[in-house]
């Protein structure tokens, strides 16, 4: 049977899959028509990983040539922040590399209870897809199963970790159009935290 890709490269980076799930189905998403990223095999997982499992994975691969380990997958990896943060914290402890999130920023909408300070020390950089300039926009395209709150409860995350994580930033596709990108800087203006525009290519090497 062929192994789980946990860790795979993209581009000279490092990055962690550990989850299908999602709480969204964007219309740009790469779920849509292909389950591989850059030049990497399948990222479908055959089963959640273990907290060990993907400890085991981040032993076995050579991480000479990386600095930073990015939590982004086929899955939103805020779909399991405890584990998440526990393989953070073996990271820390046996490395001294960097840990970046790319995420919806919707946690607290997925698990309620989960406190976004337990990530303070852990976490270095934290990247959310902005996605829209409004609520409405923003569930035309995410179609989050969360409806209309799911767009001030990712603004909520940006501003809550901006003050205690040193790297937090909004990105958004190009695909958007002109009109609504400077809306979304505005948005990202309001809310006091950077604006990183993406270029989407068809084969996603632009993941990051």
């Amino acid at each position: 049977m062929k192994a789980m890709k946990i860790f795979y490269d993209l581009n000279g980076a490092l990055y962690a899959n550990i989850t299908n799930k999602c709480p969204c189905n964007c219309t740009f998403c790469i779920r849509h028509n292909d389950e591989t990223v850059g030049e990497n095999d399948s990222l479908w997982l055959e089963h959640e990983p273990s907290v060990e499992e993907i400890e085991a994975a981040f032993d076995a691969v050579d991480k000479s040539k990386y600095s930073e380990v990015v939590f982004c997958g086929f899955g939103e990896p805020m779909e399991r922040p405890y584990e998440l943060l526990e393989v953070a914290k073996y990271i820390k402890a046996t490395t001294d590399m960097k840990i970046r999130i790319n995420t919806n920023g919707l946690v607290s909408l997925i698990h309620p209870t989960f406190d976004l300070y337990s990530m303070r020390g852990l976490i270095d950089s934290v990247s959310i897809s902005l996605n829209a300039s409004d609520p409405h926009k923003y569930l035309d395209i995410t179609k989050s199963r969360f409806g209309l709150a799911s767009y001030n409860s990712m603004l909520n995350f940006a501003i809550v970790t901006h003050s205690f994580i040193p790297d937090v930033k909004f990105t958004v596709v190009d695909v958007i159009g002109e009109e609504e990108l400077e809306l979304c800087r505005e948005r990202a203006n309001d809310v006091g935290v950077p604006l990183r525009v993406r270029s989407y290519i068809s084969n996603n090497r632009e993941y990051d």
